[in-house]
């Protein structure tokens, strides 16, 4: 099973907008690099009598975690399984599956007024790369 890192870097080379510290900028205390990276993601909480799958978007994505956002609210101590698509424009080939499992650590509540969606910190503790064939087989 390839390493998210091992396919993030040479997929993503490129894309990654990097963070500087600097004046009027946090100091980054992140030991991963994260690629600031918006795709497509399905979210299911396998724990919730209705288990139904939902769709969010990513902000962004590193090795150990991703930031996406939904719709719906979850709570914080929820297993997921996530499901994210890399487009084969940004692979230079076919679609790539990252399928994960992890669990959410922050909900950044949205506004009252506008319906924003809500934000979602969540660890990937487990995770496997599938090319769009395998996936197909």
């Amino acid at each position: 099973m390839p390493d998210l890192k091992f396919c993030l870097h040479p997929l993503l080379r490129g894309m990654y907008l990097g963070r500087e510290s600097g004046a009027g900028k946090m100091n980054e205390r992140r030991r991963v690099q994260r690629y600031d990276l918006s795709l497509p993601v399905v979210i299911r909480v396998p724990l919730e009598k209705d288990a139904s799958s939902r769709n969010g978007k990513t902000r962004d994505i590193s090795t150990r975690g991703v930031y996406f956002t939904i719709d719906n609210d979850l709570n914080v101590g929820a297993e997921l399984d996530l499901t994210m698509t890399l487009p084969a424009e940004v692979t230079g080939g076919t679609e790539v599956f990252i399928r994960a499992t992890g669990r959410v650590v922050r909900v950044d509540k949205r506004a009252e007024i506008g319906g924003h969606p809500v934000g979602v910190a969540a660890v990937i503790e487990q995770h496997e790369i599938v090319r769009n064939e395998a996936a197909i087989a």
